[in-house]
């Protein structure tokens, strides 16, 4: 006869994706005339429960390297960031985001800078990066459990016979 025996685990109990642009500014300590190039450096991020909302608060650096002096000389400018996305998490089966809830951020695409435009001296970027938020929590589960089955197998011990017959050693076999 089967019965059910309930296992409480740690299991993931809700999964969301965020993409998101965001605008910056960069002001050069040059007067910038041609953009060279643009990327993204050293993204961290954590993400923590405020009040049933997941935040993620990270930062990156954005590296600007710009002509400038009528295009005949270079510079590369460094700005750190920060930024805090919300995310909205719809956890399954009535689970709650609570202080032991575990919150594991990745991010699916690394921040990239998309649009790049030098507006009075300053540099506008856009940096568009899409993170996504894992939710673990305790969940159970409930198995059937067999309660008679038996799957030893038996081992009998060898009568005194067979025993003799395996301690006759036939020492000129070995010649």
């Amino acid at each position: 006869m089967a019965s059910f025996k309930e296992i409480v685990t740690k299991a993931v109990v809700g999964k969301a994706k965020k993409n998101s642009i965001s605008k910056f500014v960069i002001k050069p300590e040059e007067t910038p005339n041609t953009v060279l190039g643009c990327w993204v450096i050293n993204h961290t991020f954590e993400g923590s429960n405020a009040n049933g909302v997941v935040l993620v608060n990270g930062t990156f650096d954005v590296n600007v390297w710009y002509s400038y002096n009528n295009d005949t000389k270079t510079a590369v400018t460094t700005k750190k960031f920060s930024y805090t996305d919300k995310l909205h998490v719809n956890l399954k089966d009535g689970a709650k985001l609570n202080d032991s809830s575990e919150i594991i951020v990745r991010s699916l695409n690394q921040p990239t800078v998309t649009e790049v435009k030098i507006n009075n001296g300053e540099v506008n970027l856009s940096v568009e990066k899409e993170l996504g938020v894992e939710i673990v929590g305790n969940t159970m589960i409930k198995v059937s459990v067999e309660d008679d089955a038996d799957d030893y197998e038996v081992i009998e011990d060898l009568d005194e016979e067979e025993n003799a017959a395996i301690n006759e050693v036939n020492t000129e076999y070995l010649n």
